[in-house]
């Protein structure tokens, strides 16, 4: 089964529903999911969508506003096609499009990947809205070559009605082990090279735009060195980094589309019954 990105890749008002009744939200014009590290723990033999998260999927479907998903990388854990029609089969009980990062894991049987699934790096639009998914499983977590040509031809070409630009990759390419996220510990440092580009030559690129950016990063959350979820707003721009694994701090975001353009954010946690016991994601502050 293959995910064309046909729609290339958010006031809350905090609400009880009853069961089977579609959940509304006033001043959102659409929403979409977004969810990184979603095969489980690093240990896990089973394969499919980490159950905490699964267990979530009725709640994804019963909020009408959720338009489609992006899981940010490590979709599975050995690359094998039994684990990916798994993972089709799990997704198809969503109803819903959802849309691949490839992670460093995902990238195991590459080949396959791309059989199925078809390139690793595309975008398209949604409403008012340019999404762009990319790989830096390519070149040590470097956007570089055919793939930052394409970058650049995508962002020279926005349509002067795009709003917000959503960016979705698996590494947390802003980070470094010198700079205000060193804190904030990735999953993985898997493939890496000595210099990553993404501050001198791809996060430029979007800090020139006129528009709203928000970028995301999936590889966090897998276990208790790394760091559970991230947010930082500066300028133009917004980094997020979420995922799954560990249990204490699993979570997803769900992204919120206001009809005057702005973003907010729902941070769902995975193991608390209580929706806020993780805080709001804009709350987050830098360790």
């Amino acid at each position: 089964m293959k995910y064309y990105l046909f729609i290339s890749f958010y006031l809350l008002v905090a609400c009880k529903v009853g069961k089977n009744t579609p959940v509304e939200y006033s001043g959102v014009h659409y929403s979409f999911f977004v969810a990184g590290h979603v095969y489980d723990t690093h240990g896990r033999t089973k394969p499919g969508i980490y159950p905490f998260f699964k267990d979530k999927f009725k709640d994804i479907k019963n909020d009408s506003l959720i338009k489609f998903g992006i899981f940010t990388g490590d979709i599975v854990k050995e690359g094998t096609r039994e684990e990916w029609d798994t993972v089709d089969k799990d997704i198809a009980e969503l109803s819903l499009n959802v849309f691949f990062a490839i992670g460093n894991h995902d990238n195991t049987n590459r080949n396959l990947f791309l059989e199925r699934y078809g390139n690793t790096y595309y975008s398209h639009s949604y409403k008012n809205d340019l999404y762009i998914i990319l790989d830096p499983n390519i070149d040590g977590w470097n956007i570089s070559g055919d793939q930052l040509d394409f970058l650049k031809q995508e962002l020279s070409e926005i349509d002067q009605n795009i709003e917000n630009v959503f960016v979705f990759f698996h590494q947390l390419l802003w980070w470094r082990p010198d700079n205000r996220y060193k804190n904030v510990k990735p999953n993985s440092l898997e493939n890496r090279s000595d210099s990553v580009n993404f501050w001198f030559t791809v996060e430029p690129l979007f800090k020139n735009l006129s528009c709203n950016v928000v970028m995301f990063a999936g590889d966090v959350g897998a276990g208790s060195w790394s760091a559970d979820y991230m947010y930082d707003k500066y300028d133009n721009i917004t980094l997020i980094a979420s995922g799954m694994g560990e249990g204490i701090g699993d979570n997803f975001i769900i992204v919120d589309v206001m009809t005057d353009n702005t973003v907010e954010y729902r941070l769902v946690p995975l193991n608390c019954e209580d929706m806020n016991c993780l805080g709001k994601l804009e709350e987050y502050v830098l360790p």
